[in-house]
């Protein structure tokens, strides 16, 4: 039965006190973080060098690389501005013309309690857009199937789930690493597919810009048990060491960010009280224009970055307006900084995101690319069943699945 409207409203109604209260201490709180934040970027940079110093730099959550005080309010300007968007794709064209921008992207058919024995599909996608006149790109896929051997083993769906994502994860970073390696290679044939992950396997390749979609800090592995959080934080310090040794430029970009670090380091220094609410890109929206940047700091969040070994302090962040809501945030190995190509690398991004109408079109494409259909969901059903059939193995589906797969035929 559809919700009502009107009982939802009332309930709002008579709760509106609730909300009032909550939006009331939250604004309270912001306003003296922000405040602190202009504090602070008033004090000169060797008086906030200073400050920071004598702190613990296990809980400070992040640690300048630019001087801080040569910014008002954290903000670096980007002064940029155009009439119309032709103007501003001419400007993304004498930055990106001919640097290759690469991402990755996955998606998945879960077990289900449909079929008679578990079994998962993943499909990895990726989009290689090469900034050339003549619109030259690449894009390709690769699957692999979980079989019952790798998922009987797993006691819960939610395990089950999991253990998929794992699988999943495994694959978009071997993609991204085997691209970074490969960078310097000659030129080979774009036609070539792969359809299988299955013995020895072989992607198409070329350098670039390379952005990886979601956060470098696996935060969210350290309420899984340690062999979950070393399979995560493992992956990621190969990413980051294969873009140091490759020096391959790696982006990873977090469009909705909840991060603190930022409002850890103010809550440190000045002794705010604690605000869970309270996040990086809230304190900055209203202070960035399109286009500005904040300074780079050194992530020093407690927790999860001590499995990082020798790439536990080699993370660093800022965050970029790229469109009207909330700033977004973009994490990146400290030796870009340390090379001297923070201000290339930042308008590359820029230009992706002018390109995607306020999203990067690499990541955008990837994700067209990746995505599993509910048309590839009957499919792979139906053809599962087809070959189980002429195999002669004992695999049934369920009555329900069944009659949706003959309604959609």
């Amino acid at each position: 039965m559809p919700l009502k409207p009107s009982q939802i409203l009332a309930l709002l109604q008579a709760k509106r006190s609730d909300f009032q209260a909550f939006d009331r201490t939250a604004f309270q709180v912001l306003h003296q973080y922000r405040s602190a934040l202009s504090t602070l970027s008033g004090e000169s940079p060797e008086a906030i060098a200073q400050r920071i110093s004598q702190q613990n730099r296990e809980q400070i959550g992040a640690e300048p690389l630019e001087a801080l005080g040569s910014f008002p309010s954290w903000v670096i300007p980007s002064n940029l501005t155009w009439q119309n968007r032709e103007q501003s794709l001419e400007w993304v064209r004498d930055r990106l013309m001919g640097i290759p921008t690469f991402a990755v992207d996955g998606s998945q058919i879960y077990p289900s309690k449909d079929f008679s024995i578990p079994i998962a599909l993943i499909q990895v996608g990726w989009f290689e857009n090469f900034h050339l006149p003549n619109g030259a790109y690449h894009k390709d896929i690769a699957l692999d199937i979980l079989t019952p051997a790798q998922l009987r083993a797993v006691p819960n769906s939610e395990s089950l789930e999991r253990l998929v994502h794992q699988r999943r994860f495994e694959i978009e970073i071997r993609r991204l690493i085997q691209y970074m390696h490969e960078n310097q290679a000659e030129e080979i044939d774009r036609n070539t597919e792969n359809a299988s992950l299955s013995g020895n396997i072989t992607f198409p390749y070329r350098a670039g810009l390379v952005f990886y979609d979601g956060s470098l800090i696996a935060t969210f592995a350290e309420v899984f048990e340690q062999t979950t959080r070393q399979f995560y934080t493992h992956s990621l310090r190969q990413l980051l060491q294969t873009s140091d040794r490759c020096r391959v430029p790696l982006v990873a970009y977090i469009d909705t960010s909840y991060a603190r670090d930022l409002t850890a380091l103010l809550r440190l220094l000045f002794n705010l009280p604690e605000a869970s609410t309270i996040h990086d890109a809230a304190l900055l929206n209203p202070l960035m224009q399109w286009g500005d940047r904040t300074p780079v700091f050194r992530c020093r969040r407690p927790g999860i970055l001590q499995d990082y070994q020798d790439q536990s302090d080699q993370i660093m962040f800022t965050y970029l307006k790229a469109h009207d809501g909330y700033p977004v945030r973009l994490e990146m190995p400290v030796w870009i900084y340390e090379a001297g190509i923070l201000e290339r690398v930042m308008d590359w991004i820029r230009g992706e995101i002018i390109v995607g109408g306020g999203y990067p079109y690499a990541i955008e494409t990837a994700d067209q690319v990746a995505v599993l259909q509910e048309s590839d969901r009957q499919l792979f059903y139906r053809m599962l069943q087809e070959w189980a059939d002429r195999e002669q193995l004992h695999l049934r589906l369920s009555r329900k699945m069944v009659s949706k797969v003959r309604r959609r035929l």
